[in-house]
């Protein structure tokens, strides 16, 4: 099958992926466009599991400012190097992670950073509130399990759902950057202040 130079122009525009790796895709699917976005996302997304254990010592502490100076977030967004960290795509990233911090207001980056002490006493609240409603003690510690992940996706960053785009998590979009850009990404911390608070 013949496929076209637009064609793998249009599918590196829309997906930041190499030329080759385009007209792979685009060979693999019979020239499906939306296939060959997806087979990619798919080969990005492993790429990006790969590049996780990469060492990421460059970066940019971004800033952002809400509702006439009321909140303001500063976040830490690693790479591994300092080229990358100068691009228009990273720069535009660490923005997008400040604007998320600043409507979302995460608490914790990842799951792992909520204290034990936290996720227990949690644990203990969804089931007293089980119990209280007369469920039957065999299901109440899988509700419990249900109830802590939905706590994670409403205190995590890298679990919530992405302000822009709320289909997607966080750590997907940070997935997207990692195949777009190329190299590890990491969201190392952030800080947000509301004023009074």
């Amino acid at each position: 099958m013949d496929i076209s130079a637009n064609q793998v122009r249009d599918l590196r525009e829309k997906t930041g992926a190499g030329m080759m790796d385009c007209k792979k895709a685009l060979l693999e699917t019979s020239g499906n466009f939306d296939k060959a976005v997806e087979y990619l996302r798919k080969k990005g997304i492993a790429s990006a599991d790969k590049k996780a254990g990469r060492a990421t010592k460059e970066g940019s502490v971004g800033s952002y400012i809400h509702g006439e100076g009321r909140v303001g977030v500063m976040v830490e967004i690693n790479c591994e190097t300092d080229f990358v960290a100068r691009t228009e795509q990273f720069k535009a990233f660490v923005k997008d992670i400040a604007m998320h911090i600043a409507a979302a207001s995460p608490k914790w980056v990842n799951a792992s950073d909520v204290p034990p002490e936290t996720v227990e006493q949690e644990k203990e609240i969804f089931k007293a509130q089980m119990r209280n409603e007369g469920k039957p003690e065999a299901v109440i510690d899988k509700i419990a399990e249900g109830k802590l992940k939905k706590f994670y996706q409403e205190n995590c960053l890298m679990d919530q759902a992405f302000v822009k785009t709320p289909d997607k998590a966080v750590s997907d979009i940070l997935k997207e950057a990692i195949m777009t850009l190329g190299e590890n990404i990491a969201i190392r911390r952030f800080s947000r202040f509301v004023l009074g608070e």
